[in-house]
């Protein structure tokens, strides 16, 4: 009746959230890559997810209103039946607010009926049954979901000069959907920054970075229980160099580090935080190559 439960048999579950302009479509196709595997996206964007045929190689199909979502339904359906390892749906978001969304349908039921109960109680089996269909889907799943937007001032440290920054608040969606997802990253506008806000993978705890090819690596190493978390790597290097003694070369270390990655440590991909404890265990082996190491360190100090 029981068995062994295996991450490997598991699809991944990635919700995007972020305000207009903040990389949410590009970021989807960036990891999609990553992930491996043929890609299928639903664009109800009006087009705009064919803006990147560029960057990657994947079909299209462009969905029209109405955004019900009976017809989100069928086209993950096709998709999976049609043998795809990945789907992005560019937006999720229309099924909710969007011309024949839930939002559209309650209030049109609500005026027919003179009960918001009633119309709620007829909407719910229909969102909900969307959700079961993502969750259940034989597939790779990603998608994006515009957020609330607001506006903050930010004043420049630099100049003194403050601006207006745009700002996600709350997905464009019913309350508390993106916890279904594995993992939910919130994206910015300045710099299409990342971060998780709910992350069962637990690689991205604490990060802030741009989604690349290299998340969806992360990604697939993680469901094949290859991966490990990124603190755990990020301790194994720093003890990696105290084991070749470089404990007071550790600034310097940091210097090489934002010099060949462009970002601190801390902050470093598990696929860079492997490659550098790779590199400090080669030099653990080879005499030569350490001394060479702490010679480059021990010149940065100069």
């Amino acid at each position: 009746m029981f068995k062994k439960a295996e991450r490997s048999q598991s699809k991944l579950r990635l919700a995007l959230i972020g305000p207009s302009g903040s990389g949410k479509t590009f970021s989807a196709l960036l990891i999609a890559q990553g992930l491996g595997g043929s890609i299928a996206m639903l664009d109800s964007e009006r087009g705009s997810g064919s803006l990147y045929s560029d960057m990657a190689e994947y079909d299209i199909s462009e969905l029209t209103p109405p955004y019900s979502p009976e017809r989100y339904i069928e086209a993950i359906k096709e998709a999976e039946k049609a043998g795809y390892e990945i789907l992005i749906i560019d937006s999720l978001s229309h099924a909710w607010s969007g011309q024949g969304g839930i939002l559209e349908f309650v209030d049109k039921a609500s005026q027919a009926q003179r009960n918001n109960f009633a119309a709620w109680r007829e909407a719910s089996p229909k969102h909900n049954a969307l959700v079961d269909t993502i969750l259940g889907a034989n597939l790779h799943i990603i998608v994006t979901m515009r957020s609330k937007t607001a506006w903050e001032v930010n004043k420049d440290e630099k100049t003194g000069k403050t601006k207006p920054v745009k700002v996600g608040l709350a997905p464009v969606q019913r309350d508390g959907l993106e916890y279904e997802f594995t993992c939910v990253l919130e994206l910015s506008v300045d710099g299409h920054i990342a971060t998780a806000s709910k992350d069962r993978t637990r690689l991205f705890d604490g990060r802030y970075f741009t989604p690349s090819t290299e998340t969806g690596e992360e990604l697939s190493q993680w469901l094949q229980g290859t991966a490990q978390p990124q603190e755990n790597l990020l301790n194994q290097v720093m003890q990696q160099l105290f084991k070749l003694g470089l404990a007071n070369r550790y600034a310097e270390y940091e210097t090489y580090i934002h010099e060949k990655y462009g970002s601190s440590l801390e902050n470093l991909s598990s696929k860079h935080l492997r490659e550098q404890l790779e590199n400090l265990q080669r030099c653990e082996a080879d005499g030569k190559l350490k001394k060479k190491f702490q010679a480059y360190l021990t010149k940065k100090a100069a």
